[in-house]
């Protein structure tokens, strides 16, 4: 512990790590270039900076600086100003800066000249120099300078290195989202813009459009990238058990209740909270979920203890919630709190032109995954993709072409293979079919038929909203 009050107690463990990275950052070899036309300049540079551990290369000329810093990589660079072409000016040193900045504009200047003034100190320090000494130096506040500026320079390249790890990381966890059509590049336009943001963001389209991707695309661009994304099926939640889910509980605070549970914000704290099928949200519980998004505050169920959380929440829905709002069955503040910004994402049928690049993206990788050398798709079968509706979009093609992979017997998956039935073809054989087969094709028809728009289809089904999107997710629509 301190003695004094000017004395700072650092941890054990702590302090051994901090001694472990200042021994790691000694260790690693300094490299300065010395340009001076003089020799013995030259000389006692060399051994003051030996002396100290500092590996040196000389050079005398503005042609040998360049050429050095071409072939080889110094951590700072001590030039004098003045060399063959007169000796009082600087002027030659002030163009070797300018073109040593060209050359590489992260390395640290030192300039040093005998003929010292302000206005050539100011001159050099807009070429690009970081500090300026006047001979004859001295040594303690030269070595001082020299220390600072590699520092910096070495913080400088770890910064750099470290986003670029990161970068890549964030590239490496990126999920492929494959659009090139026209129908796509607004929707891209406005990804690359509000993906850097912690704007809440509503995506809205049809069932198996690619919503949970393109969320999963503004976590990936966004400075949260690396803490989670978490998703929540709020269509798939029973109502008794949102509020738990959502929020969590503490043990005692119903019958089930047998432990702590953190919820789904909280997990998502300084993250991304993803709430697909938003429009499912029992309208009683909208108003606890406003509550978070206005305040960023929340209590566990059971408890009076309030937490605060920083979540970016992206939602989607493949209803409109401008009709539901306007017929009550969704708070329109709420609504104004999840859709800061709106993306909307278009239906297979309307961006044909990626049905192929889709399908050979999903025939790849599953072609790997149940080691099959199947190499692409036979001329009837891409004919049969580009004519088919999809009301399933592209869920469906990625489970058609899954299923093709796995029962083709050729190398090119064959129209067949698909499994893609026309209406007519159904209908004639529907006799001929199992229960499940009917309900499918029913639900495709219903899709269809209704644009595939949920709410419209499960009422022409006279199914709930929630039972129809169960039935979905079971026949893989």
């Amino acid at each position: 512990m301190p003695t004094t009050l000017g004395e700072i107690w650092v941890p054990t463990k702590v302090q051994e790590m901090e001694n472990t990275a200042i021994a790691t950052a000694k260790a690693e070899p300094v490299r300065i270039l010395i340009a001076d036309d003089q020799a013995d300049v030259r000389e006692a540079l060399r051994l003051l900076l030996k002396a100290e551990g500092y590996t040196t290369d000389t050079v005398s000329s503005p042609n040998a600086v360049l050429q050095a810093i071409q072939g080889g990589e110094f951590d700072l660079m001590l030039m004098d100003l003045n060399y063959q072409r007169d000796t009082t000016s600087g002027q030659e040193g002030i163009d070797l800066l300018s073109r040593i900045q060209s050359a590489d504009s992260r390395l640290p200047v030192v300039v040093m000249t005998a003929w010292g003034s302000v206005e050539l100190a100011v001159e050099a320090m807009r070429r690009g120099a970081r500090d300026f000494i006047q001979k004859p130096w001295d040594n303690a506040r030269l070595l001082s300078i020299i220390r600072t500026q590699i520092d910096l320079y070495r913080t400088m390249r770890r910064a750099e290195r470290l986003e670029a790890e990161n970068s890549l990381l964030r590239a490496q966890n990126r999920p492929v989202f494959i659009a090139e059509s026209k129908a796509m590049q607004p929707l891209l336009t406005l990804i690359s813009r509000i993906g850097p943001s912690d704007a809440n963001v509503l995506i809205t389209g049809e069932h198996g459009t690619g919503k949970e991707v393109v969320a999963q695309t503004l976590h990936a661009m966004s400075p949260r990238s690396s803490r989670p994304m978490i998703t929540v099926n709020t269509g798939g939640l029973p109502e008794g058990t949102f509020e738990s889910e959502l929020f969590g509980h503490v043990k005692g605070a119903f019958t089930d209740a047998r432990t702590d549970r953190v919820g789904r914000f909280e997990l998502a704290d300084h993250g991304t909270l993803f709430l697909d099928e938003i429009a499912n949200v029992p309208l009683k519980q909208q108003a606890k979920l406003l509550r978070v998004l206005e305040t960023g505050e929340m209590e566990r169920v059971g408890s009076s203890r309030t937490h605060k959380v920083d979540v970016r929440v992206v939602s989607a829905t493949n209803a409109d919630l401008k009709i539901e709002s306007a017929e009550g069955r969704f708070r329109s503040d709420l609504l104004f709190r999840l859709n800061t910004v709106e993306l909307h994402i278009p239906p297979l049928r309307e961006r044909k032109e990626d049905i192929p690049l889709l399908a050979s993206h999903f025939l790849k990788a599953y072609s790997q995954r149940y080691r099959k050398p199947v190499k692409g798709f036979e001329h009837g079968a891409m004919q049969r993709m580009m004519d088919h509706p999809w009301p399933g979009n592209v869920r469906e093609l990625d489970h058609a072409t899954e299923r093709a992979v796995l029962i083709t017997t050729s190398e090119q998956i064959q129209a067949g293979d698909l499994g893609l039935e026309s209406e007519r073809a159904g209908s004639a054989k529907i006799e001929e079919m199992s229960l499940e087969e009917v309900e499918s094709l029913l639900i495709k028809k219903a899709l269809t038929r209704h644009s595939g728009n949920i709410s419209h289809a499960a009422e022409a089904l006279g199914l709930s909203r929630s039972a129809l999107y169960r039935r979905m997710q079971k026949y893989g629509l």
